[in-house]
């Protein structure tokens, strides 16, 4: 087939018309690798990498765009991805790109999510892997982030029996109360094991 015509579209963006009435809506950069000016003859072998190289470009560009206001798992950039460019292929080809160049990295974004769920949150253990893991984090991944705070998780429970849950434990012997907090601290990602040697270690401190 034949290129009729390269004119400018729109900034970068230059519409390419074949001499089959298509049209392609190539950025200059993918203008400039293929050389493709007007008279030129493509192959069909041709032009689907040159479709292809254009459709690269702007799900990597797109990614970059997403990158600019928050972290994002490998699973959920591809999720992102996947709704516009349909292409699992193309996807997973960004996806290399990105986390070859330490632009992605499931191994860093699991670390600051055990932060921020562990420390700021107050999650147990069990809450803070599920909540990890609901981001595409594999388990081996979510395990290692999270073995850092081992310490921390009962600090954190006798944080919250002291600040959260203070008011409803005034009597230990007040059984509705005290399972009201319990079914909390287990939401919390808690087990039951610790839970109650958190709340026996309270009552005997106050």
């Amino acid at each position: 087939m034949k290129v009729t015509s390269v004119s400018r579209y729109k900034g970068t963006t230059f519409q390419v018309e074949l001499d089959d009435s298509r049209r392609l809506y190539l950025h200059i950069d993918i203008i400039t690798d293929y050389s493709i000016k007007a008279g030129m003859e493509l192959e069909h072998d041709e032009l689907k990498k040159i479709v292809y190289a254009s459709n690269f470009r702007r799900a990597y560009q797109r990614s970059l765009h997403l990158l600019d206001y928050r972290d994002y798992s490998s699973a959920e950039m591809f999720d992102k991805l996947i709704e516009n460019y349909k292409s699992e292929p193309l996807c997973r080809a960004v996806l290399k790109k990105l986390t070859e160049s330490g632009l992605i990295s499931d191994e860093r974004y699991a670390e600051r999510l055990a932060r921020k769920l562990v420390e700021s949150k107050k999650f147990g253990y069990r809450r803070a892997k599920r909540e990890i893991m609901q981001k595409g984090i594999s388990e081996f991944l979510a395990d290692d982030a999270l073995e850092p705070y081992s310490e921390m998780f009962g600090e954190n429970l006798m944080e919250l029996l002291r600040t959260k849950h203070c008011r409803s434990l005034t009597d230990k012997d007040d059984r509705k109360a005290v399972d009201k907090v319990r079914n909390a601290l287990v939401r919390y990602g808690y087990d039951f094991s610790e839970i109650n040697r958190a709340v026996k270690e309270y009552f005997e401190n106050i």
